[in-house]
């Protein structure tokens, strides 16, 4: 009788909803994304929407965090690393790129 208390509990709790690692993220985070990333030069502005749209929900929480910083960057130098004109940090910027210019 225990064993079905603790396992009717972990069921109603909730929260393989509120996992950070889900792969549909909070609509209200997604919209700010999208606003975040839209841009002054329409390059940057197209391959970041066209990626949001097609790579953010399968994105594990530490690739949206380097995303949001990539997002805290000016134009010029964004599109300089997205275009392969500049290098990105090793690691999370370097991996995210890559899958930006993959789109």
């Amino acid at each position: 009788m225990r064993s079905e208390e603790q396992g009717a509990g972990s069921e109603e709790d909730g929260k393989g909803s509120d996992d950070p690692r889900s792969p549909i993220p909070d609509p209200a985070i997604l919209q700010r994304v999208r606003w975040r990333a839209r841009r002054g030069l329409l390059e940057l502005d197209i391959v970041l929407g066209q990626f949001i749209e097609t790579q953010y929900e399968q994105m594990d929480e530490a690739e949206r965090l380097a995303f949001e910083v990539l997002l805290d960057m000016p134009d010029n130098p964004l599109w300089d690393m997205v275009a392969g004109r500049l290098e990105a940090s090793p690691g999370e910027q370097q991996a995210l790129l890559e899958k930006i210019r993959a789109v």
